[in-house]
C-alpha cells in the first residue's frame, strides 16, 4: 500500500477517517491514474481503419499482379530455353518463305527440312528476331508455355483447314494443276 498523503495523515490523526477508507480512496485514485478504459471509436479512428484496409487490399492486388507477371516471365524464359536447346540446325540454299505479322520472312533450308516442314514434323518458332526450326515435341512444349512464339505449324493447321474447305471448293480447284517443283 502506498503511503498516505499529508492531508490523509492529518485526517487519520484527528480520527475523522478510518485507515480502510484511506486505502480504498488510494486504490481508486491509482486505478483512475493508470486506467486505460475502452474509448468509443471516433470518426478519425474509423477513417484510419478504412484507409488501412484499402491499402492492404491494394497491396494484395499489386502482389498478385507482380506474381502473375513473374510467372509469365518465367514461362517465356522456359520457352526460350527449349527453343535454344532443341533447335534443328538449318542447312541448304533453298529459300522457304512464310508470313509473320503481315510480313514475308525467309529461312534457308534443304529439301529434307522442307519436306519435314510441310508434313508438320518440324515447326518454325520465333526467338527474338530470329526464326528457328523445332521438332514437333519441342514445339508442343513451347506452345504450352507461350503460344505466340510458334510462328508456323503445318501439322496443327491441317486439321483446321480441312474442316474449313468444302467439297465444292475442292472440285473447282481440281481443274488447276500445281507443279510439283513449285517454290513459293
Amino acid at each position: 500500500m502506498a503511503k498516505p498523503n499529508p492531508l490523509q495523515e492529518q485526517l487519520l490523526k484527528a480520527g475523522l477517517t478510518k485507515k480502510s477508507k484511506v486505502a480504498e480512496i488510494a486504490r481508486e485514485q491509482n486505478k483512475a491514474r493508470h486506467a486505460k478504459g475502452p474509448s468509443a471509436p471516433g470518426e478519425i479512428q474509423l477513417e484510419v481503419e478504412r484507409a488501412r484496409a484499402e491499402k492492404a487490399e491494394r497491396d494484395r492486388a499489386l502482389a498478385a499482379e507482380r506474381k502473375a507477371q513473374a510467372h509469365l516471365t518465367e514461362l517465356r524464359a522456359q520457352a526460350r530455353q527449349i527453343i535454344q536447346d532443341r533447335k534443328v540446325p538449318r542447312t541448304g540454299e533453298s529459300e522457304y518463305r512464310f508470313t509473320v505479322d503481315g510480313a514475308i520472312r525467309t529461312v534457308l533450308i534443304d529439301a529434307d527440312l522442307r519436306r519435314k516442314l510441310s508434313t508438320g514434323a518440324l515447326v518454325i518458332a520465333r526467338l527474338d528476331e530470329r526464326f528457328e526450326l523445332l521438332p514437333r515435341v519441342a514445339a508442343d512444349k513451347v506452345r504450352e508455355r507461350v503460344p505466340a512464339m510458334i510462328v508456323l505449324d503445318h501439322g496443327q493447321g491441317a486439321a483446321a483447314t480441312a474442316e474449313a474447305t468444302t467439297s465444292e471448293d475442292d472440285a473447282y480447284y481440281a481443274q488447276f494443276k500445281v507443279p510439283d517443283d513449285l517454290v513459293w
